[in-house]
């Protein structure tokens, strides 16, 4: 509940900085043009990135035949999370990860690497999967467009009021001379900045929600804890490969982030600190344990 009312309050804080940067521009008109064109662009990302991010790491569906036992987790956790199965895909890539996508649970998939297959016991990759599956129930593609579309409006608006001060298209903003033109330039660098930070605080409070969601679907928050453990540790010493394998666009899609970040750009990072993920799954394993929760294994 915490984590769902941080993502609305953080998509509101989005939306007065877009609204507040269309002020300053002086005009609605810009605004709704701006507005409309990162609609259009998230469109197209909403509808099709399922396939362009499956297609980037040349995965390819799993049979039943191929993996009856992981089609049959991938089956009984989805029942749980009162969804349709979604489909499953390898990424034959020797970086230990996993990811979800498709635009709603009746669109969906799950991708496992090659390399997560390798270092995960059954029990662990249940947790991976159950995290999986809590993306597509929390519909997290569609909040992660929403706040992309206001954010490149953003930066779109950030764009048109400098260039509209500089060549002095917006005579309100330019009654101050080159005080309005200072203006818009710290504008059009901080707003997108401002816009970016928000998105990553919103990417990374659904990353908690759907460890959160995913501990109680596999009613195994402890699961996921080891195999956070485990992928952090090899994010750590297959940082080279993954330099060479991950797509950076796609890297917050996935798991556990495979990029690794100094502790400036840690800011910017799509994904909340490992330790604090784990820590958070430990007490909710001690408050299930409590509640006399059943299917928690201990070890």
């Amino acid at each position: 509940m915490i984590n769902q009312l941080k993502t609305v309050l953080l998509l509101g804080l989005l939306t007065g900085l877009f609204l507040m940067i269309g002020k300053l521009i002086g005009g609605q008109q810009g605004m709704v043009i701006a507005f409309i064109l990162a609609m259009v662009m998230n469109f197209f990302a909403y509808f099709f990135s399922d396939k362009m991010a499956l297609a980037m790491y040349g995965a390819r569906e799993l049979s039943y035949e191929e993996a009856p036992w992981l089609h049959n987790i991938v089956e009984e956790l989805a029942q749980k999370a009162g969804i349709p199965k979604p489909k499953i895909y390898l990424a034959p890539i020797e970086i230990p990860n996993a990811f979800a996508t498709g635009r709603n649970p009746n669109h969906a998939a799950v991708a496992v690497t090659s390399g997560i297959l390798k270092i995960l016991n059954e029990r662990e990759l249940r947790g991976v999967l159950a995290h999986e599956i809590a993306h597509i129930k929390n519909r997290d593609i569609l909040v992660s467009t929403i706040a992309a579309t206001i954010g490149g409006a953003i930066s779109m608006l950030a764009d048109m009021m400098f260039w509209s001060n500089l060549f002095g298209g917006n005579k309100e903003e330019n009654n101050n001379g080159i005080a309005g033109i200072i203006t818009s330039l710290l504008v059009f660098i901080i707003a997108p900045i401002a816009a970016m930070l928000i998105q990553m605080a919103v990417s990374r409070s659904r990353e908690y929600l759907a460890d959160e969601t995913g501990a109680k679907i596999s009613e195994d928050p402890l699961a996921l804890a080891n195999a956070l453990r485990k992928l952090e540790e090899a994010a750590n010493y297959l940082a080279p490969v993954a330099q060479e394998q991950v797509n950076p666009g796609t890297a917050h899609m996935m798991i556990v982030n495979p990029l690794r970040a100094d502790s400036i750009m840690a800011l910017f990072s799509t994904h909340p600190p490992t330790e604090e993920r784990i820590r958070r799954l430990e007490e909710l394993a001690e408050k299930m344990k409590k509640s006399h929760n059943v299917g928690i294994v201990y070890y």
